[in-house]
């Protein structure tokens, strides 16, 4: 089957070489990138297929409020203004926010972007009485924004948002919100048949769709951003789970761009004369446990013990140095680090220690059972990586299990938590993700109320400490007051060693020598606007 997979995606990218002319101009302004998604994420405005989603639709057909500046490759990459020009939060009810929106922006079927759009695309999310209320659009959007509470026109270019709490994440997280047209909606009366013609503001446009083969768009040469109307003419995106199909599909001219490329290919690749780009960014790979009563990782010895038992140093030659070790959720000397207690490092010795303590032995060994993905959006190499793990922990006395799933399926068990049948018992789950914000690297994991199906407090962790310590950081609107709360919460996250935490990613991708243009953001997003192929 995984040949059979691996012929299909090869032949659909020479089809698609041979379609666009290989020697022709057209060929020459057109970006082909192979995604790791095993399928074109939805393009209902609100894409699945993780973050890598929202890196290839996401920001390419559609915009937000806010968005992120992926300008710099050296800066960390910060909020700015998107279809929002400016926002501030009530002074007197810090539940609500006024956001003035940018004027002149237009969707691409040419109606204006204004406050009745935002209304619009708000209540696709929160108001289950409206025509356009869809729960698929929910589960992608509302566990990334769990205190948006509602919108409100104010006039044809001012909205309030409201919050269910005090909520100084509000502006970070509205850069997943994505802005669809009312009108093209209206027309299809489904997000099902929009997303076969979808509609945005963004700086590309829907032209074609091939499920499970490729998307197809155009630049927006109205784009309302000057400076960032694409400088290719097209974008082709095509899914490729397969690494070893990417590579193959990129030496062999049939595209111009791969996400994560192998790195015992990473020599054959540059010695072809192809470009290798990496920049580390706040992306972590871990296991998350869970804490359910009953399963051994409950227990904090055990969490201490597997996250001592891994030797990070090793995975890096395994990775051709394509990732940094993990010391926690966020690298050291970041504000939001803090000084835990406890150094997250190799030593077998105190790992078995601690195992024994915990009643674990030669005996008695500890078993696990661990959910994990073949490939996904930003898994990096999670059989290879996964297997190292197992070979260091059995050294320690610790057996496990993987229960390997496709990944759209482990990104929902994800989302229903560890208590859930669909996780087959599993005590951990290998997710990664950003911690470029403080929702998406903390909040979302340690408060007791963002268990399933709110959002992904997979592992359960209801304990009233966490629960403070994620309430001080949300409420704190004064950014120096906020990093240090985040590093009070950092410090016992990892203490209470709530992850395996194993590696941080540098997000390695391989070009072709005629790409040009591309500034890898110290970000999990990327900005493809400036790219062009000569």
């Amino acid at each position: 089957m995984k040949l059979a997979n691996q012929s299909r995606v090869l032949a659909a990218a020479l089809s698609l070489t041979m379609t666009l002319g290989a020697g022709g101009v057209q060929a020459q302004s057109t970006l082909r990138i192979a995604m790791t998604a095993a399928d074109v994420p939805a393009t209902t405005s609100q894409p699945d297929s993780g973050f890598e989603g929202n890196r290839f639709v996401g920001l390419t057909l559609f915009d937000a409020l806010t968005m992120w500046d992926l300008s710099s490759a050296d800066k960390a990459s910060t909020i700015i203004p998107g279809l929002a020009t400016e926002w501030q939060v009530d002074a007197k009810d810090r539940t609500k926010w006024i956001f003035k929106l940018r004027r002149g922006v237009k969707f691409h079927d040419g109606t204006d972007f204004n406050a009745d759009a935002v209304v619009f695309n708000v209540e696709k999310v929160l108001a289950k009485d409206a025509a356009h209320y869809d729960a698929r659009l929910v589960a992608q959007t509302m566990p990334r924004m769990p205190t948006l509470a509602g919108a409100r026109k104010v006039d044809d270019y001012t909205v309030e948002l409201s919050t269910s709490e005090p909520d100084a994440f509000l502006p970070i997280n509205l850069s997943n919100l994505f802005m669809a047209s009312p009108t093209a909606w209206a027309k299809s009366k489904s997000w099902v048949e929009f997303a076969k013609n979808p509609v945005g503001t963004g700086p590309w446009k829907f032209t074609r769709l091939v499920p499970r083969e490729r998307l197809e768009l155009v630049r927006n040469t109205d784009y309302w951003n000057k400076v960032r109307v694409p400088k290719s003419e097209r974008l082709i995106l095509i899914p490729m789970p397969e690494a070893t199909t990417r590579v193959n599909a990129l030496l062999s001219n049939q595209v111009d761009w791969i996400e994560a490329p192998p790195p015992d290919a990473i020599a054959q690749i540059k010695s072809r004369g192809f470009q290798v780009t990496a920049n580390p960014y706040p992306h972590t790979w871990p296991w998350q446990f869970s804490f359910v009563p009953g399963h051994p990782t409950a227990d904090v010895r055990v969490r201490q013990a597997l996250n001592l038992a891994i030797d990070r140093e090793g995975m890096s030659k395994l990775l051709g140095g394509y990732m940094t070790p993990a010391k926690g959720v966020v690298t050291p000397g970041h504000p939001w680090f803090g000084n835990p207690k406890l150094d997250i490092k190799y030593d077998p010795e105190r790992a078995r220690k601690l195992l024994a303590e915990a009643g674990y032995g030669p005996g008695k060994p500890l078993k696990l059972k661990v959910q994990i993905s073949a490939s996904g959006s930003g898994q990096m190499l999670p059989l290879p990586m996964n297997e190292f793990m197992q070979q260091n922990l059995k050294q320690v006395g610790v057996e496990v299990e993987f229960d390997v799933l496709v990944w759209e399926a482990l990104f929902n068990n994800w989302r229903i938590g560890a208590k859930d049948p669909k996780s087959n018992g599993a005590h951990a789950i290998n997710v990664s993700f950003a911690w470029q914000d403080p929702f998406f690297g903390f909040a979302r994991f340690y408060d007791s109320r963002m268990v399933a199906p709110r959002s992904v407090n997979w592992g359960w962790v209801q304990q009233p400490e966490f629960d403070k310590l994620v309430a001080a950081a949300r409420g704190a609107f004064d950014p120096a007051e906020r990093d240090r709360a985040l590093a009070r919460l950092h410090e016992r996250a990892v203490e209470q060693a709530a992850f395996l935490f194993v590696a941080h990613d540098v997000g390695p991708r391989a070009l072709s020598p005629r790409v040009k243009g591309f500034v890898q953001a110290k970000n999990w997003f990327q900005d493809l606007s400036p790219v062009t192929v000569q």
